[in-house]
């Protein structure tokens, strides 16, 4: 038994916005991005800037329902707007990992780990990595 992937809409205006921040990702983006593309985490297929209802989420793997947030300086005056739009986003059903930027780019690997940690603990059924090659951290 696996569980149903229902699609989650989102503002068709905020397609050309993420286009514009994937061409612009911060070096903690960039280094993250490293380790996630390519279904390198367990097997997990990440998309990076990817619109959900009214937001635009760093990083988003379907299957878990798993978004990726990297927050740099601007974050540290936003956090009654953070909290707001994790509450929403949570309300879909969506799960939230938080990194800072300093930590996705110094700290990489730390960062990889728990989120393979993260997955492990969360699974759908069946995980996707059983019978598979992959990497682990």
């Amino acid at each position: 038994m696996t569980k149903s992937l229902h699609i989650i809409p989102y503002r068709k205006d905020l397609v050309s916005k993420a286009r514009f921040l994937r061409k612009n990702s911060t070096p903690g983006e960039i280094e993250l991005w490293k380790g996630l593309k390519g279904k390198q985490v367990l097997g997990y297929d990440f998309d990076r800037q990817k619109p959900i209802d009214q937001f635009i989420v760093d990083f988003y793997c379907k299957e878990l329902k798993l978004a990726i947030e990297i927050d740099g300086r601007s974050h540290d005056f936003k956090t009654g707007y953070d909290n707001a739009r994790e509450q929403k986003l949570n309300s879909l059903g969506i799960n939230i990992l938080r990194f800072t930027e300093e930590d996705a780019k110094k700290q990489t690997e730390d960062c990889l780990h728990k989120i393979c940690t993260w997955i492990k603990k969360n699974p759908p059924l069946p995980p996707p990595w059983e019978g598979k090659t992959v990497r682990h951290y």
